[in-house]
């Protein structure tokens, strides 16, 4: 959970160590990353894989036609069902494969969830990406999320590439060390700054 203090006084660091990040914010408004506690569960994970390279929407729907098949996902009724069962609610066999390496993981106790709240940013994505299918991307969100961590800087999202490029007026989409250069400023709030990043976009395309 991130709670709104914590929020606000991100909000105001970004906006005085970063010039560009305030008019951002000016045109953005107020963060709205969840500040509800998001439980550490199994089905938080399997509904990272479901998203991954879909649209948010897709991913909704595809979510939903799992749930309605399984019930709320949990490692035993993954590692129970048919394969084609988890195929026919939308899931490419790739992200069956994913799903069910998932599954075995968490109910071998090779990852253990609970402690992943308790664990540095690094170790989480470590545990994450032993996961089939789960790379540093998958497991950066889940990290900005899921556990609220707040200095997360996602240099292989798209979105955030394409907010460095539109915010800052560079010509082309930057590479990870001018992401890094420029977001250095930002720490140790660098997951508000690319939450604000991405809802920039979003907000300009509104209003067009």
């Amino acid at each position: 959970m991130i709670e709104r203090l914590k929020l606000n006084e991100a909000v105001c660091h970004l906006k005085r160590c970063d010039s560009t990040m305030a008019q951002l914010i000016e045109v953005v408004g107020k963060c709205r990353l969840d500040e509800k506690q998001r439980k550490v569960s199994f089905a938080a994970l399997a509904r990272s894989i479901v998203s991954q390279q879909l649209s948010v929407q897709a991913a909704k729907k595809t979510y939903q036609r799992l749930t309605k098949t399984l019930g709320q996902p949990k490692p035993r009724s993954i590692l129970e069902a048919d394969p084609k069962m988890l195929r026919g609610a939308g899931l490419s066999w790739q992200k069956v494969s994913y799903m069910i390496d998932l599954a075995k993981k968490v109910d071998s106790g090779t990852l253990l969830l609970d402690k992943l709240q308790f664990l540095p940013d690094e170790e989480v994505v470590g545990e994450l990406t032993q996961v089939k299918g789960v790379g540093v991307w998958t497991a950066q969100m889940f990290l900005i999320f899921h556990l609220g961590r707040l200095d997360v800087l996602p240099v292989g999202d798209l979105g955030v590439r394409n907010g460095f490029r539109d915010a800052y007026g560079l010509d082309d989409l930057p590479n990870n060390e001018t992401m890094e250069r420029i977001a250095e400023p930002w720490k140790p709030y660098r997951s508000i700054g690319a939450w604000y990043l991405w809802r920039f976009k979003d907000t300009v395309e509104a209003d067009v």
